[in-house]
């Protein structure tokens, strides 16, 4: 299977202006990603009220910062800043309620990635990981250059441990005019967002801001066609029924029912150990 999504924008938050590539109407295709979202603005309008109290049940979130700082607090206590090139790998387990917050007027650009949760996983207790962006090594070699977040590429293995769902997570730039290969796993969905320049990825050309989805796939070859920067991500098939109502994603509509009861009842946290 291969597939380009074209995204489209719309708002979230408090009124973040945002480019969401998929989300509810491909999770069967993306599964076990749900949403991808890349922000990006120099014009702190289109930012600046962020993304205050809000709950997570179900998920995990991934946010990744190209530019600008964001604080993150939440109720167990955890916060800090992510600041360019840094991580934050969020498992929303059982429930948390968190906020993401800019800092400063000199522009934010970033990536925020939603991950299914097995169903056996969902109520677990929350987990906070914040990884910076001298902890995230990069390999080098005849202008391909590749940051490894998450799972191993070469003898390289990313410092985010423990994943709940395996996922390969690789921020990739090539010159022009350079390949680049990669060999999925068996049974994992992977996509390629495209940040910057146009290539060739097997056996079609993506442009910027765009993205392409393989499954099933032997290996997946890219040719630059100029100065090329890609995320590439790869997660292992869940095939779980999904119930998804706003940032709590279940498995059955009961459970998102009583999760939603819990929430208004003050019954919906968990767990109040700091993760």
């Amino acid at each position: 299977m291969i597939k380009i999504l074209k995204g489209q924008y719309t708002m979230d938050g408090a009124g973040v202006k945002i480019f969401r590539v998929f989300s509810h109407d491909t999770v069967e295709l993306t599964d076990p990603f749900l949403l991808l979202d890349y922000f990006g603005s120099d014009n702190p309008k289109d930012y600046i009220k962020g993304f205050p109290w809000h709950p997570h049940r179900g998920i995990e979130t991934v946010t990744y910062m190209l530019k600008g700082d964001v604080e993150h607090g939440d109720n167990l206590g955890n916060k800090g800043i992510i600041s360019p090139g840094d991580i934050q790998w969020m498992s929303a387990g059982s429930g948390i309620i968190h906020q993401e917050m800019p800092k400063g007027s000199d522009g934010i650009y970033g990536f925020q990635l939603w991950i299914n949760m097995p169903s056996n996983k969902k109520m677990i207790a929350p987990k906070y990981r914040g990884i910076e962006h001298d902890k995230i090594q990069t390999i080098k070699k005849d202008g391909v250059e590749v940051k490894v977040i998450s799972g191993k590429y070469g003898n390289i293995k990313g410092p985010v441990l423990d994943l709940i769902v395996d996922v390969i997570y690789l921020d990739v730039t090539l010159d022009k005019n350079k390949n680049f290969d990669y060999t999925p796993k068996d049974n994992y969905t992977t996509f390629c967002y495209v940040m910057k320049g146009k290539g060739k990825f097997l056996s079609e050309e993506v442009d910027s801001s765009q993205l392409i989805l393989f499954r099933d796939i032997n290996k997946l070859s890219v040719l630059s066609y100029n100065k090329l920067r890609f995320l590439l991500v790869s997660g292992k098939l869940l095939r779980e029924k999904i119930a998804w109502g706003g940032p709590i994603v279940m498995n059955t509509e009961e459970e998102l029912k009583r999760a939603f009861e819990e929430l208004s009842n003050g019954t919906f946290i968990k767990s109040q150990k700091k993760t």
